[in-house]
């Protein structure tokens, strides 16, 4: 791991960093991250940090993008998948939710949420993150209606009638509101969102099995 971790010249890689900091955000909470602590952590000093990222807000962009980036790939690996719309539908949920309090990524988009409104470039690297899930749910629930396993629905406004619910079920996992901070309440409200919002094909009507493209 060393090694990898490592380029020939001793600094620590760019990756490296940003699988470090989520991990201290997992671990001590985002307040806890300085630059002299994440370089503590690393064996490297603040200043080659900051060379790479320039800024702690940068930082913290940089490793939600790397997160995020990961996350993408295993929405394309489900939007492959040769299984029904109303399983990828499900995997998506679970996809998209908290792992419990902790949950890195949500507490780094809840923080850097607080921080987009006095800057542009921030709020644009967002919402080019979101476009992402947006374009992915919105192809799901349409591939879902051609194969009819969905009721016919404007897959668009659906998706964004479900993230945005997605956010706020989210946020509440990670503050500890209302169930605490168990995350599986929020992701069985998100269910019966979908069962409420998501009406099934109507019954006899021939369903038709999902492909690898849909």
């Amino acid at each position: 791991m060393a090694g990898a971790a490592r380029r020939r010249d001793g600094h620590v890689t760019q990756e490296r960093m940003l699988e470090e900091a989520m991990t201290a955000i997992a671990e001590d909470g985002l307040s806890s991250l300085t630059m002299s602590a994440l370089a503590e952590r690393l064996g490297t000093s603040g200043g080659h940090i900051l060379y790479y990222f320039g800024s702690k807000d940068l930082l913290l962009l940089a490793a939600l993008r790397w997160s995020e980036a990961a996350l993408a790939e295993e929405r394309r690996a489900l939007l492959s998948r040769r299984i029904t719309a109303e399983r990828k539908l499900d995997r998506f949920l679970v996809l998209y939710l908290p792992r419990g309090p902790r949950d890195p990524r949500w507490t780094l988009w809840i923080e850097l949420w607080a921080r987009t409104p006095g800057n542009s470039a921030l709020g644009e690297a967002q919402d080019e993150l979101d476009r992402g899930w947006h374009e992915d749910l919105e192809a799901l629930l349409a591939a879902g209606v051609a194969r009819r396993r969905f009721a016919p629905l404007d897959a668009g406004a659906r998706a964004s009638e479900l993230l945005a619910l997605l956010d706020g079920l989210s946020t509440r996992v990670v503050l500890g509101q209302d169930s605490g901070r168990d995350p599986r309440p929020a992701l069985e409200v998100a269910r019966s969102a979908v069962r409420a919002l998501i009406a099934p094909y109507a019954s006899g009507s021939g369903d038709v099995p999902d492909g690898a493209a849909s």
